[in-house]
């Protein structure tokens, strides 16, 4: 595999390690700095790049153990060529990558070798409990590391640590087994097993196309019928981010760029429509301990019900600055916070694919250099 690092872009060693940028690991907690990036995914990566680049002091703090994001958390048998639009990450390409090979290693490579080509030292583990306002107009990082004070924050925490597990009648009497895409170990587990997948994103039907060939026998729930696409081109694509960037504008909870853009007709997919894997019922009445029953009488025996429900954004910590509207949203423009201009949420609801992540990243530092030079020259600080 090589890392292409491009042409016309920035790749001296130099450029994570400028002045005043602290991303050291020997740096002591609690200093200060002008900017807290949380979350060293593809958007706290691609926002820490431009940090760097514009010499603007920062520090990266994630809580994973090693670097990838929520990619080292994926199974196994998603390798990567069955990863759907990965983009490379500013200043540097992901080439010659076995398609073959597991994606949560393929990118958990890349993503390391980028942290060590810029010199973005990230600190890790490290959990980010709360986000406070603190004196002089700054804000307060509270993590099991210690306490950052920053002019700026730059949210980049993903969807992942937060699964939606929805709520039917009769789930807590199952008996069987109930996981989420999050704990989705493979479908070698499931050899012999009735299974139910519950969900109608790209997550549940790569769970049926591989589950099917091991279970004795398999059941699609989704809430409204899916929606095959059989290519999806740039006009068709800025319509969708343009759906999630409304909501977001109104204040109302994000919807993931993929939930409005249709599922993928693949050749994968062809087959598995032809084969009867992915007939999809619409969702159940209730869960009985043994399965599930249907509002006709119709009832379905199950082992497991793998629930492949998607997640919610994960900003719980954010909570003590009061950014949410009654929509249950944070309202964003761009990517900056409506109700607090040093907040900057990236990789949140338009910017939540790894091309808007890249993008958002350097839009959050420009945002961000403009309130800093703002701030020297004595301007309001918030």
């Amino acid at each position: 595999m090589a890392w292409n690092t491009g042409t016309g872009t920035d790749t001296s060693t130099g450029a994570g390690t400028a002045a005043g940028v602290d991303t050291g690991p020997g740096a002591a907690a609690g200093t200060d700095v002008d900017v807290v990036v949380i979350g060293a995914g593809q958007a706290g990566l691609s926002s820490a790049y431009h940090l760097a680049r514009a010499g603007i002091g920062h520090v990266v703090l994630d809580h994973a153990p090693r670097p990838g994001g929520a990619w080292q958390f994926r199974w196994p048998s998603l390798t990567y060529g069955k990863v759907h639009g990965m983009h490379s990450l500013p200043g540097m390409e992901l080439a010659g990558a076995d398609p073959l090979r597991p994606s949560s290693e393929v990118i958990g490579e890349y993503f390391g070798a980028y942290e060590g080509r810029f010199g973005l030292r990230v600190r890790r583990p490290v959990d980010v409990s709360a986000v406070r306002e603190g004196a002089d107009g700054r804000l307060l990082a509270e993590s099991s590391a210690g306490t950052w004070s920053a002019r700026a924050l730059i949210n980049a925490t993903g969807t992942w640590d937060r699964p939606f597990w929805p709520r039917y009648a009769g789930q807590e009497t199952f008996r069987g087994r109930q996981l989420h895409t999050a704990d989705y170990p493979g479908p070698q587990e499931f050899a012999g097993a009735r299974v139910i997948v519950v969900g109608g994103g790209t997550s549940a039907v790569q769970h049926l196309l591989e589950i099917s060939r091991v279970a004795a026998e398999t059941t699609w729930v989704t809430r409204r019928p899916p929606v095959f696409r059989d290519g999806f081109g740039e006009a068709e694509g800025r319509a969708a981010v343009a759906l999630v960037d409304e909501r977001v504008r109104r204040g109302l909870a994000p919807q993931s760029v993929v939930s409005v853009t249709g599922l993928p007709l693949n050749e994968a997919v062809r087959a598995g429509l032809e084969s009867g894997v992915l007939e999809r019922r619409p969702v159940f009445a209730r869960i009985t301990p043994t399965g599930a029953v249907w509002a006709d009488g119709s009832r379905v025996d199950a082992d497991v019900i793998l629930w492949a429900t998607g997640f919610r954004a994960a900003v719980d910590h954010l909570s003590p600055l009061h950014l949410r509207e009654p929509g249950g949203g944070i309202r964003v423009e761009g990517t900056r916070a409506v109700r607090d201009e040093r907040v900057h949420l990236v990789g949140y609801g338009p910017s939540a694919s790894t091309i808007g992540a890249n993008r958002a990243g350097g839009a959050a530092v420009r945002e961000i250099r403009r309130l800093l030079a703002r701030e020297r020259v004595g301007g309001p600080a918030a």
